[in-house]
């Protein structure tokens, strides 16, 4: 019997070389692909967390559709999104046939918040002044959300994953740093505009490039800061840090510092326990203040005449110039338009995905700048809260939020109530991680890309986890690495 299975194989195998040969002779490559095409489809159905891990160690390395055929009309990065795609397929056939996803996450307030961003853009894209965009845009935000949050949780059922999870991503995105680095040094490190494009392909400008950086700055400290980590392993992950940290520096991104600066602040304000009434309390004073002497703060930074530098102090300085730094100038006219829409469409607003093809009769002539485009070509509204407000109005707004807020709470949740170290850290971590990026949302939008998405849905998936699997569960005695968790039974 195993002979006579062998004969098939070879005869298969025989079959598949000369059909290969023969569109080889033709010119015709993409049989090529077949063998690698179903190893895909095997591991989607039978091993779906290898391939999402395979995803993850990929996405720092993508490369968008453009950079190789530059007159397609659409675009998507290689080879992560056509992964996600066909992921997201096969994970709604799987669910339709045996219904085993686990209840607890799909109960979970962090799902029941994105349920209501995923219906109101459903609701909100009939009502598109562009439905054929607003549809695209809802699918895509599908393959994203299904596969690297709903089925990310699964994955961390095996504790192993958490940390395979920061790894897989860390240490690519440490191949794409050297090759930027690399790029930068050879025509000065010190020189901003070379920041702009120093990561090419992979990532397409310093903004993202930076937010990414951001993000796992956090996570890297939280990793050489924690107790039983070895002294060579320390030494280690140390060096990561300074790396990620000079990375950060030479992106130029004054978004992703900001990001890092208050993620630092929240650690502070965690660490110092300060009550979340104390901190609405104080905002809200803030916010009274900042109304009251609205005209005084205005003039004060119209004062400022500080463009963006390469030298490090006078580029934190330049993110309050708003009266002649082209980049700040030209956000503010984004957000100025995006708030335009949603006066003028309130509650479904334009669509999802249509600010880019609807936001220019809403500027001023008086507030463009030298890099302002009526084409729509040069991104969106720069803000991940404007945004939505503009294209799905304000239920667009409130349901971003809600994500956002339930994902905190979750997390502070863990922190303060979970008796296990390791499940403290690896909460904190993620959220400071996220909140690196929620402040970076002010100013940038770039969930539309997979190597923002990765990150993000991907520590929100991990704080969920940990609320449903492990915040109950205790310290093991085993500090090895290979065991991570005890749950009780």
């Amino acid at each position: 019997m195993k002979d006579k299975n062998n004969k098939w194989v070879y005869i298969i195998s025989l079959i598949f070389i000369a059909i290969n040969a023969f569109f080889i002779s033709k010119e015709m490559y993409l049989f090529c692909v077949l063998p690698v095409a179903l190893l895909i489809i095997i591991l989607a159905f039978f091993y779906y967390d290898k391939l999402l891990l395979l995803i993850v160690f990929l996405t720092p390395l993508s490369i968008p559709l453009h950079e190789l055929y530059k007159n397609l009309d659409f675009d998507m990065n290689l080879p992560t999104e056509p992964l996600l795609v066909g992921l997201t397929i096969i994970i709604i056939l799987k669910f339709m046939l045996d219904k085993s996803f686990d209840k607890k996450i799909l109960y979970h307030p962090v799902s029941i918040a994105i349920y209501f961003y995923i219906i109101w853009l459903f609701v909100t894209s009939i009502s598109s002044t562009m439905p054929i965009v607003s549809f695209k845009f809802l699918i895509s935000r599908l393959w994203f959300i299904i596969p690297l949050f709903f089925l990310t949780t699964q994955i961390f059922k095996d504790k192993k994953n958490f940390y395979r999870y920061f790894w897989l991503y860390i240490i690519p995105l440490l191949f794409v740093i050297i090759y930027a680095v690399t790029r930068h040094a050879q025509y000065g490190l010190l020189d901003k505009k070379i920041a702009h494009w120093a990561a090419n392909p992979f990532y397409k400008d310093h903004t993202s490039y930076g937010a990414i950086l951001a993000m796992f700055i956090p996570v890297l400290a939280g990793f050489a800061t924690k107790k039983k980590t070895a002294q060579k392993k320390k030494i280690l992950i140390w060096a990561l840090f300074i790396i990620f940290t000079i990375a950060l520096l030479l992106s130029y991104s004054r978004a992703a510092w900001l990001g890092v600066i208050g993620a630092f602040g929240v650690w502070i304000i965690i660490k110092l326990k300060i009550k979340f009434r104390n901190l609405a309390i104080f905002s809200i004073i803030i916010l009274l203040l900042g109304f009251a002497f609205e005209t005084q703060i205005l003039m004060q930074l119209k004062r400022n005449k500080q463009d963006s530098s390469v030298n490090v102090e006078n580029h934190i300085k330049s993110i309050s110039n708003v009266s002649s730094d082209a980049s700040n100038l030209e956000r503010i006219n984004r957000w100025k338009s995006a708030i335009r829409m949603f006066e003028k469409k309130p509650f479904f607003g334009w669509g999802p995905g249509t600010y880019m093809f609807k936001y220019a009769p809403f500027q001023l002539s008086y507030e463009k700048t030298i890099i302002s485009t009526n084409e729509g070509n040069r991104g969106n509204a720069h803000s991940e809260y404007l945004g939505p407000l503009a294209e799905s109005g304000i239920f667009g707004l409130i349901s971003v939020l809600l994500i956002i807020i339930t994902t905190i709470y979750t997390a502070i949740n863990i922190y303060s109530k979970s008796k296990n170290e390791k499940v403290r850290t690896l909460s904190l971590i993620s959220l400071l991680g996220l909140t690196t990026y929620y402040i970076h949302g002010f100013l940038n939008n770039f969930l539309d890309m997979d190597k923002a998405t990765v990150p993000f849905w991907g520590f929100t998936a991990i704080i969920v986890a940990l609320d449903v699997y492990y915040k109950n569960t205790e310290e093991e005695d085993d500090d090895s690495d290979k065991k991570l968790l005890k749950v009780n039974t």
